[in-house]
């Protein structure tokens, strides 16, 4: 499935934003735990001297249920992220999923664990983001599967109607959550 997303920095409290989200159907407030991997033996998966993720393998804990990721990304010539080719499937037992990947010798590259509120409308999903040791994020997502020419124009309308929320926001992210913890931790900077 092609993920079209904007990850922006919120400025407002947690409060003050999930206040301006409440005019929209509320889904629900999920735990979620996130775990990316990288394998000496596989170069596509380690990030690059900047801390650039272009494919990412992930195991995802939410509210109770796991799944496991494959995610592509996809770049313009100036190399800001445009989509992602996400790939995910359930698993029935997270804990054991980790202990196969170190067995394969798979290496726990990052944790994300953060608290998702979760907000809908016809066209979008809001998901204010409370990531543990990164801060407040704001991620909107288009719901629809989008054709490849048509990606630009639907960023620039998610950026059109981020603006319409009155939430205070820092500069789009042009990089995911793993990149942003792993540049914070220093291992890339």
């Amino acid at each position: 499935m092609k993920e079209i997303e904007i990850l922006i920095e919120v400025k407002n409290t947690k409060e003050e934003a999930l206040k301006l989200l409440g005019q929209f159907e509320f889904k629900g407030a999920k735990e979620t735990l996130d775990v990316y991997f990288n394998n000496p033996l596989r170069t596509e998966l380690r990030p690059d001297e900047s801390g650039r993720l272009t494919n990412c393998y992930r195991f995802r804990l939410k509210d109770g249920k796991a799944t496991v990721a494959y995610k592509v990304d996809h770049f313009d010539d100036s190399m800001n992220w445009t989509y992602s080719d996400e790939y995910e499937t359930g698993i029935d037992n997270f804990d054991t999923a980790l202990q196969i990947q170190q067995h394969l010798g798979f290496e726990e590259l990052v944790r994300i664990d953060n608290t998702k509120y979760t907000y809908l409308t016809d066209v979008y999903e809001i998901v204010l983001e409370d990531v543990k040791d990164l801060g407040l994020f704001l991620e909107v997502e288009k719901l629809e599967q989008v054709s490849d020419d048509k990606v630009l124009e639907v960023k620039e309308g998610i950026r059109n109607f981020i603006k319409t929320l009155g939430i205070s926001l820092g500069e789009e992210q042009n990089a995911g959550k793993p990149e942003l913890m792993l540049r914070k931790i220093n291992l890339y900077n």
